[in-house]
């Protein structure tokens, strides 16, 4: 087949899953739009869970277990898929992010992960694993998707990045002393790229910081925009501009209230003194 694309089922349970998937069909010589025709489901479903752009739902996994006579092997393997350290939709916004023209983000709580030292991303999964919130093969996943994401602002033109974070991800200590030092460093110089703006949004906003969640906004190069936002136990991919229009507007309304970059870096600055 052309331009098929190739997953590593080493890679991470979704890979795994859409190899098995690929790979049951492909024996049985069907087409996506046939098993899809079997499973009540269209073809286009079928390769974006072949490729890795759409998770499997467990009424997906429990219908291929019985177009395929396979038992509850796939619905099994879809288990570890929902498991997984990445939240529901944020699979399918990673690619769509390494695309965008621009991109817009919001974060509370700790520095975003495009921003985000090797080292102050090593503490934040490590903490997880201790906690026993995800396991180390989890947080070895969202390391890899970490340094997958940063790899991809490196491209000619690089994306527009618009970065507002809350005051609490500059003042809360994360990984020691030297690991806050260093990412905080990373941000100043962050600032000072051509195609970066970087704006913190003071305690004292209150009332007026516009989100509680993290938020991310994409505009594509074919001007389209999305939004991608979550909690600590979901997240959600939304295209409908008529949802993602009020999120844009809301964050202009957050840049206009929060600090400018020159008072963000002097913050930063600030906040870096007081260590090693």
């Amino acid at each position: 087949m052309v331009n098929r694309k190739e997953l590593d089922p080493e890679e991470s349970p979704g890979a795994r899953f859409a190899h098995r998937l690929r790979t049951l069909r492909d024996e049985r010589g069907w087409t996506q739009d046939e098993l899809g025709e079997r499973m009540g489901c269209t073809g286009t479903h079928i390769s974006a869970v072949e490729t890795g752009r759409r998770p499997p739902t467990p009424r997906f996994a429990a219908s291929a277990d019985r177009v395929f006579g396979t038992g509850d092997r796939l619905e099994r393997q879809g288990r570890a898929v929902w498991a997984s350290a990445i939240l529901e939709g944020f699979d399918e916004f990673v690619p769509l992010e390494a695309q965008a023209a621009e991109i817009r983000l919001f974060e509370l709580g700790i520095v975003p992960g495009l921003l985000q030292t090797p080292d102050y991303a090593a503490a934040i999964t490590t903490g997880a694993v201790r906690r026993g919130a995800i396991t180390e093969q989890q947080a070895g996943e969202r390391l890899a998707l970490h340094a997958k994401r940063q790899a991809s602002l490196e491209r000619t033109p690089p994306p527009l990045v618009y970065a507002v974070l809350d005051e609490s991800c500059i003042r809360r200590p994360v990984g020691g002393s030297g690991v806050m030092a260093e990412q905080l460093d990373r941000l100043a110089a962050f600032a000072e790229l051509p195609s970066t703006v970087l704006q913190v949004a003071p305690y004292d906003l209150g009332e007026r910081r516009t989100f509680d969640l993290p938020v991310h906004l994409l505009t594509l190069p074919d001007r389209s925009q999305l939004a991608y936002a979550e909690s600590a136990q979901q997240g959600r991919l939304e295209r409908d501009i008529r949802f993602v229009q009020p999120l844009l507007t809301a964050y202009h309304q957050l840049q206009a209230e929060a600090l400018s970059q020159a008072a963000s870096v002097a913050v930063i600055k600030q906040v870096r003194k007081g260590t090693p």
